[in-house]
């Protein structure tokens, strides 16, 4: 395919035209009953579980979020309540989230979720404590048809490396007593992402998978920068990073 300067004329031209011919497919998410969305602090996890979820309901699928992430009070779905509730998303969240108090109490009747029609959707903390928090519904988790996916991004601290970022999954795996059983590549530089950052996160993601000996589930962006890449699953950005969105206000 030829290159061209993205957003350039001729760039958006060339887009528009082979996304009609059909050349440029998307894949569909492949959910289970259960879907663990984990990742280190910075991932984008937050993001990629409330677009799983914003495409279940798109599709008519009754879903539940529950918000497990009660290690970072700055980017949790719970703040995403009236978003989905548009879109008839049930949503479970810790007893203090959303509130003046950032230390939650868990008492999710995590049975009665699971037993609920549809499909469940758990976005969980990136730390030891949050895949600790994880674990003690791992029984429940047996039970049904689950999958946990590992969110990585090659732009994050501590994540650049591969090694790095499967070194971050097995610590996560250790905490929950839970193993992985696919990656989603969500490499992404916040509102500087482009197609160049996304492409060149490719091998990274493939020698992340490689190493954990886990598929590549889907790679994760805006569908503008997705053109030439396989397992492509477009996303919007609903999660901003604090300073994108004060920046937001003021151009308002």
């Amino acid at each position: 395919l030829p290159i061209y300067k993205p957003d350039s004329k001729c760039y958006n031209y060339f887009y528009r035209t082979i996304k009609k011919s059909g050349v440029l497919k998307r894949i569909k998410m492949n959910f289970k009953k259960i879907n663990i969305i984990t990742g280190h602090y910075g991932s984008g996890k937050t993001n990629v579980s409330v677009n799983m979820a914003l495409d279940l309901a798109a599709k008519g699928e009754k879903v539940t979020v529950v918000d497990l992430d009660i290690v970072n009070p700055y980017f949790r779905t719970a703040d995403f309540k009236e978003l989905f509730g548009k879109h008839d998303i049930s949503l479970t969240v810790p007893t203090y989230a959303n509130s003046n108090l950032d230390i939650p109490a868990l008492g999710f009747d995590m049975n009665g979720i699971a037993d609920r029609d549809g499909y469940i959707i758990i976005d969980v903390g990136g730390d030891d404590e949050g895949a600790k928090a994880l674990g003690r519904y791992k029984p429940i988790f047996d039970r049904y048809d689950t999958q946990m996916l590992y969110v990585i991004n090659r732009c994050r601290y501590l994540t650049k490396e591969p090694e790095e970022a499967l070194q971050l999954m097995y610590e996560i795996e250790n905490a929950s007593g839970m193993k992985c059983t696919g990656i989603i590549n969500n490499t992404n530089l916040g509102s500087e992402t482009d197609s160049e950052i996304i492409h060149r996160s490719v091998d990274y993601a493939d020698k992340v998978c490689q190493a954990a000996g886990l598929p590549l589930v889907a790679v994760t962006a805006k569908d503008e920068y997705l053109d030439g890449i396989d397992k492509a699953y477009p996303i919007k950005v609903y999660v901003k990073k604090l300073w994108e969105e004060f920046g937001d206000e003021a151009g308002q």
